[in-house]
């Protein structure tokens, strides 16, 4: 039977823009005699509104004692002990997905990506008025950072028994499992989580250093310093000493993705020389584990500006585009139906997102040398081609797929309403004060198909398959869980779709508008 679409446009004629508040088929598509699908894309999505989620999402996964201008006001203080039985204060940070452990390898990973967003974008970010709301998000990851570095070979690297957490469904705010604590040492190094911790504070500092309070800047970059003579001097895999987040990838990578973001911050030569001794590696995916394609993006930015000797990272970097890019004849990771980037199952949007941003990046950096191609065996790609891949990618997820669904909670009026994330699925301390027991939140509120008490926008989920299916259920964390990593790659490319597609000539402060309760 024919499937009919009613779309209700509003011209909104004080803003010049177009804004879909209805459609009748649920998934935004229609279907032709033959069955294929074929997608009308209406209009850009509103960048604005998705950046101001993206980025608020933050405020839901923080840990510690909220401040006064908490936007999310279903979460309250939690974790307000944590580090106490090792006299350290490791109060603050994120929590990593929808559980209740701050696990400082990813943590550290998203700061660093949060900070290459306000670096790279600083100018969309700041028109769409998202600047102050951005920086606070690092430095609320900053700043744990910097207290989890407690001596120059010490680094707390995880607070909260994964374990015990995964048995339980609680809230934060009730949290009772085990606040274990752990740590990296030079008698037990972790090279991976030490060198992310240095990239993120280095990538901090760029964001920072301009402050008329130069404080927290130096703070910032001697602590960076100092994170990556440990992880260089004391080498060891975190793979022998991690209980969670353990790194398959080695630490090489991290260590080239260190030191290319302190010679960014400093100049230092120290840091020029280890990039030029050191190169090698490869990657198709870019993810808290595997850093080489980040590492490759930042040297051959230097390269392009004149260090010859780091063209072997540019050779790198192509090979990257070359295995991401649809049809270059050396494509390895491929497309859904749909056009989703799709490196594996698990959690998939975290290696879309962050292939995004890298993507946008680099189309931003050859446009300004001369708008260099990438030349792969069976194709070349322009600037504009590579940044229209990336920006596909980032339309996908905020609903130009085969669902018509927003994988972005909050935006447009389907997105997912059960996702696996605890503080999200359960009554709002402020509505249900009374303690949630483990057992109870388990029994009672994670099986149920009802759709969570608390809508935290902004979370973007891990994803659909590879055939575009997507089911909307609590109990598939593999699909339906949010992670920091994921939102912090869109935030970069969610603002380069916005400066290209020229929404920044629009107001702020009526497109966007935040449903924070």
């Amino acid at each position: 039977m024919a499937v009919k679409v009613w779309v209700f446009v509003v011209a909104l004629m004080f803003i010049g823009v177009v804004v879909v508040v209805g459609l009748g088929a649920d998934d935004g598509s229609s279907r032709d005699g033959a069955g294929s699908l074929s997608r009308c894309r209406l209009s850009s999505p509103n960048y604005h509104g998705a950046l101001a989620k993206a980025i608020l999402f933050f405020e839901g996964q923080r840990s510690g004692r909220l401040p006064a201008n908490q936007r999310v006001k279903w979460r309250g203080d939690s974790a307000l002990t944590d580090g106490q039985p090792e006299n350290v204060n490791l109060t603050g940070g994120y929590y990593d997905a929808g559980d209740n452990v701050k696990f400082g390898f990813p943590m550290a990973f998203s700061v660093t990506l949060l900070s290459w967003s306000a670096v790279e974008y600083r100018d969309e970010v700041a028109a769409a008025g998202q600047l102050r709301y951005l920086r606070s998000a690092i430095q609320w990851g900053a700043d744990f950072l910097l207290r989890a570095h407690t001596s120059p070979t010490t680094l707390y690297t995880q607070v909260g028994d994964g374990n015990a957490d995964h048995q339980c469904w609680e809230r934060p705010e009730d949290m009772d499992t085990p606040r274990t604590l752990y740590k990296i040492t030079q008698s037990s190094p972790g090279s991976e989580a030490a060198g992310e911790a240095a990239a993120a504070l280095a990538a901090a500092y760029l964001v920072f250093r301009d402050d008329r309070d130069k404080s927290l800047a130096t703070q910032l970059l001697a602590a960076s310093r100092s994170l990556f003579d440990f992880a260089n001097n004391y080498r060891g895999s975190y793979q022998l000493s991690c209980p969670f987040y353990c790194s398959y990838s080695g630490y090489q990578d991290e260590l080239q993705w260190a030191s290319a973001w302190l010679y960014r911050a400093t100049k230092d030569s120290k840091y020029l020389d280890f990039l030029q001794n050191n190169q090698g590696g490869s990657g198709t995916e870019f993810s808290w584990d595997n850093k080489y394609p980040g590492a490759q993006l930042l040297a051959t930015q230097e390269y392009l500006g004149g260090r010859t000797e780091l063209e072997g990272y540019k050779r790198g970097l192509d090979s990257f585009v070359c295995a991401v890019m649809p049809n270059s004849g050396n494509t390895q990771i491929h497309t859904t139906p749909g056009g989703l980037l799709f490196t594996r199952d698990s959690v998939n949007l975290q290696y879309t997102t962050t292939a995004a941003l890298l993507l946008s990046i680099y189309s931003k950096t050859l446009t300004s040398v001369g708008d260099q191609v990438v030349q792969c065996s069976a194709a070349s790609f322009s600037p504009d081609q590579i940044s229209s891949f990336a920006t596909s990618q980032v339309d996908y997820i905020l609903g130009d797929n085969p669902k018509g669904m927003s994988y972005m909670v909050g935006f447009s009026s389907k997105f997912p309403r059960r996702i696996h994330h605890r503080g999200s699925s359960i009554p709002s301390i402020k509505v249900l004060p009374r303690k949630v027991t483990c057992n109870e939140g388990f029994s009672s509120w994670f099986p149920t198909s009802n759709a969570n008490p608390n809508n935290h926008v902004g979370a973007i989920v891990g994803g659909p398959d590879g055939n575009d299916q997507f089911s909307d259920n609590r109990e598939d964390s593999t699909h339906s869980e949010p992670a920091t990593y994921i939102n912090a790659a869109f935030v970069g490319a969610c603002a380069a779709a916005l400066g290209q597609q020229n929404q920044l000539k629009e107001p702020v402060d009526n497109i966007a508008p935040v449903d924070i309760i």
